[in-house]
């Protein structure tokens, strides 16, 4: 969760904690660790008593409705006879992907191979410049 603070911020947010709770940060702290104490012995009961009343193992990440779907109510066969049209077209677009990727490689290295073969001029001699028309009007 604080996975992506680094040091400096995480100090900057004690440091804001402790200006806004002063001398109750402990007890802060550890209503906030009990609060989350209680939510997750709620959530293992919610699913426990599911268990129970469905007659399965229930999981936290089994009530994703698709996962719930695909592991309680699907059989092995309807879950392949759903997934065969789905896998022949992932298989063809792998083999075109695969394709071109090849032909990117080939384009590009015949690209560097043409850019190397062409002489490049480094002649210092200034441009011409256009001719120059008064108007005699």
């Amino acid at each position: 969760m604080l996975d992506n603070l680094n040091s400096w911020e995480f100090i900057g947010l004690l440091l804001i904690a402790l200006l806004i709770f002063g001398e109750r940060l402990p007890k802060v702290i550890g209503d906030g660790m009990r609060m989350l104490r209680g939510l997750r012995a709620m959530a293992t009961n919610a699913t426990g008593d599911l268990s129970k009343e469905l007659g399965t193992d229930i999981k936290l990440e089994d009530l994703n409705p698709k996962a719930f779907v695909r592991k309680h109510l699907l059989s092995e066969e309807d879950e392949a006879a759903l997934r065969k049209p789905l896998t022949g077209i992932y298989d063809d677009l792998k083999g075109e992907l695969s394709t071109a990727g090849k032909l990117a490689a080939e384009t590009k290295a015949n690209v560097n191979a043409m850019a190397s073969a062409t002489p490049t001029s480094t002649s210092s001699a200034p441009a011409a410049t256009p001719a120059r028309f008064d108007d005699a009007t």
